[in-house]
């Protein structure tokens, strides 16, 4: 008799890129936190106490109404939060201010690019390669809908796509929206002044709706690894908050450091805030209550500037140590991170078998470190583009853990590529 499958009606849902590697350390005993692992592979920033950075939030007093539903886009109280902080950051001076209806809070930015997705309408949607693994399921649940069309940033560019080339395949292939990570995951690049200026005009000329994912906002460093002056974002370039189809996802995962409380949200015209509002009645049914109670504190504005300019400082110097260390390794960048805690590094110096990411990855995991191969970022939804990935020998570099961390786990990789030279 054929036994009968306990997959049943479900189909193979894979892991994501970052998460297949957690699952694979699991295997030989990694749980999160643990001091004998290194996690040079994490996708989220250390979340204890930081040297120059306001205490912890650790305490929450609710009120009676925290326990009902909330508003789908997000309280009045947080909307009018996050539309002043970036009026605060980024629109001094400018007749076009954001209001709370400029708003929609989502439980997390995974939950806000779904509905973001989950709203837009047939058409062609740009992004580039390489780009945030989660895209690939984002796209692959609405191909029915939406025709996803990959533009390869080039090593000899640095893996930065230049606007001009954006702006060509915007008109050539008729995009309807073109979506991606700025500053990017994986390569810790940004578009910052002039040519973020000019992708945002890219958006008033055909009309295509930029989608910004700036989860790394305020991670900015100078070339030579210095902290930068300040963040990063779309929303000091948009003339009119209410005509212009530009939309900022950002929150407190990354930025702030508290990606357990899974506080995300969106920014654009209200009339698009009002359409993912909309989307979130049948995904998700709203943000919670308590979560966005307790992220008023984090935005105030003051504590609010202590936490970025803490953060910039603290992971300039991880930053640094890490291009440093892996460069000495053999490691080389096509351009060393200005962004982010991520640094996008070739292997193909390195000695065989290492120069492969999928057994420098196996080989890292053996010595309790975790990395991820690059071509987990070779976003392609359905698989329905055929042929090798180009990353098979780029990986991702993480220097998201603590300082102590991120030196044993660098420690522990160049014994490994000394032991194999």
């Amino acid at each position: 008799m054929n036994q009968t499958s306990t997959q049943g009606a479900f189909r193979d849902v894979p892991f994501m890129g970052v998460i297949w590697v957690v699952h694979e350390a699991s295997k030989l005993g990694f749980v999160n936190g643990h001091p004998d692992w290194c996690n040079l592979g994490q996708g989220q920033p250390e979340v204890g106490e930081m040297a120059g950075a306001p205490p912890r939030h650790a305490s929450i007093e609710l009120e009676p109404g925290d326990h009902a539903y909330g508003p789908l886009g997000g309280t009045p109280e947080l909307r009018v939060a996050i539309a002043s902080h970036y009026n605060r950051l980024y629109r001094k001076g400018k007749k076009s201010q954001y209001t709370a209806a400029n708003v929609c809070v989502a439980q997390g930015g995974r939950l806000a690019l779904t509905r973001i997705f989950a709203a837009l309408g047939e058409g062609s949607v740009g992004y580039q390669l390489p780009d945030y693994t989660a895209y690939e399921d984002m796209f692959a649940l609405q191909l029915s809908r939406v025709q996803p069309v990959p533009i390869r940033a080039r090593a000899e560019d640095g893996f930065q796509l230049p606007i001009e080339r954006i702006a060509s395949e915007i008109e050539e292939k008729g995009l309807s929206a073109f979506l991606v990570s700025n500053p990017c995951n994986p390569t810790g690049n940004v578009i910052q002044g002039r040519d973020l200026a000019a992708l945002v005009e890219l958006a008033r000329s055909p009309g295509t709706t930029l989608l910004l994912d700036e989860f790394f906002s305020h991670f900015i460093y100078t070339q030579d690894g210095k902290p930068g002056a300040g963040p990063v974002s779309a929303a000091e370039y948009v003339e009119d908050v209410e005509r212009e189809p530009v939309l900022v996802v950002d929150g407190l995962t990354k930025s702030f450091r508290y990606p357990g409380w899974r506080v995300g949200w969106t920014l654009g015209p209200a009339p698009l805030m009002e359409t993912l509002a909309r989307a979130a009645s049948s995904i998700d049914g709203g943000p919670s209550r308590i979560a966005q109670r307790a992220a008023l504190a984090v935005l105030e504005p003051k504590r609010a500037d202590q936490e970025t300019k803490a953060l910039r400082e603290v992971f300039a110097m991880k930053r640094n140590l890490m291009v440093e260390r892996l460069e000495k390794m053999g490691v080389r960048f096509a351009r060393r991170p200005e962004s982010t805690f991520y640094g996008w590094g070739t292997l193909e110096h390195l000695p065989p078998p290492l120069n492969d990411s999928m057994t420098f990855f196996r080989a890292a995991l053996e010595r309790k470190v975790l990395t991820v191969p690059g071509e987990f970022f070779d976003v392609n939804p359905g698989k329905r583009r055929r042929g090798g990935s180009p990353y098979r020998q780029w990986m991702r570099f993480s220097f998201g853990p603590p300082m102590d961390n991120l030196m044993l786990g660098l420690d522990r990789l160049e014994q490994l590529v000394r032991a194999a030279r």
